[in-house]
């Protein structure tokens, strides 16, 4: 998953930085026109007269982002009197992305000024260009997953709020609790396997009772990163709309941006705690909003569902699964 992002600009020698957590919403609409992406479907786009193909992916960033190589084939550079960047964090790693203002083209329609970024980094392998759903005009977008299947149902999770003037270079997501505490969901079909980041598996694991019962393996969640990823089984359901999650890979080594720590999640086959009924339990209330978990829904799950609607408008997200 792409775990954070900054927008890096430059003027005369002076550097703003960012923190973009959240993604753009479109204004409301009684009828609001709606575009509908087929799973895995690409589409020519033109840049600079340079034609290759995209891909719109449920969990990309809003901004365009090229390949070097398209940006070099479209003769894209970094210029003029305002510079700005994208950072996107992996993990501990980041990706930079460059920008510029380039002539941009759907299919054969005309060509307008938009900016676009790439990076040395391709955001998916075997790709010219990707963007996600926060960055098309349309304010409904609907990713058309499979044919519908008995049974199906449709559950709309409120969008995770937004805010930030870079907002549609972002991700859009879910954001629902899990006990007290925010978790963020991502949706990406082009990966094989629902992973939570380290706080989200440590706070889901606490709260249903989670318990690693497997080695942990590579596995890629974007821009080529890899992170090395455990299995948890859940006493307990985590229900994400339709779907009852009993089982996902948790990422073992903590988020630059995010932190958590998976030091705490027992191993299949440890002794339950015995808790003293005469323990107090003392709380009380937080000074600010804690830094909310991320989950991203793979194919494993999202194999069930026909559909999924980012609804910008209504700033919901609609699933409808089996």
């Amino acid at each position: 998953m792409v775990d954070g992002f900054h927008s890096i600009g430059n003027r005369t020698g002076s550097a703003l930085v960012l923190l973009l957590s959240a993604s753009l919403l479109g204004g409301a609409a009684d009828e609001p026109t709606e575009r509908v992406v087929r799973l895995g479907e690409t589409m020519p786009v033109t840049v600079n007269g340079q034609t290759r193909q995209l891909r719109i992916e449920p969990a990309a960033p809003g901004l365009v982002l090229l390949t070097r190589d398209y940006a070099n084939a479209a003769a894209l550079k970094m210029g003029g009197m305002f510079h700005i960047a994208a950072m996107y964090t992996v993990g501990n790693e980041r990706v930079m992305a460059s920008t510029a203002v380039a002539k941009f083209a759907w299919g054969t329609a005309k060509a307008d000024k938009r900016r676009i970024g790439w990076a040395a980094r391709p955001y998916a392998r075997g790709l010219d260009a990707v963007i996600g759903p926060a960055g098309l005009d349309a304010p409904v977008v609907r990713f058309a997953l499979h044919a519908p299947r008995p049974g199906e149902r449709t559950v709309s999770l409120p969008m995770a709020p937004t805010g930030s003037l870079f907002g549609s270079w972002y991700s859009l997501r879910a954001e629902v609790m899990v006990g007290i505490e925010p978790l963020q969901v991502r949706f990406d079909p082009h990966h094989r396997r629902t992973v939570a980041n380290a706080l989200a598996g440590q706070r889901i694991a606490a709260a249903l009772g989670g318990r690693f019962d497997g080695p942990p393996v590579l596995e890629e969640i974007a821009f080529g990163i890899e992170r090395p990823v455990r299995p948890m089984t859940l006493s307990r359901p985590l229900g994400i709309g339709p779907l009852p999650l009993t089982r996902l890979g948790v990422r073992t080594v903590p988020d630059l941006n995010s932190g958590g720590s998976v030091a705490g999640i027992k191993e299949a086959g440890d002794p339950d705690e015995v808790v003293d009924p005469a323990d107090v339990v003392v709380t009380g209330k937080r000074k600010k909003k804690p830094r909310p978990g991320t989950l991203t829904l793979g194919a494993d799950q999202l194999d069930r569902c026909s559909s999924l609607v980012f609804d910008k408008a209504r700033k919901e997200i609609r699933l409808t699964c089996a």
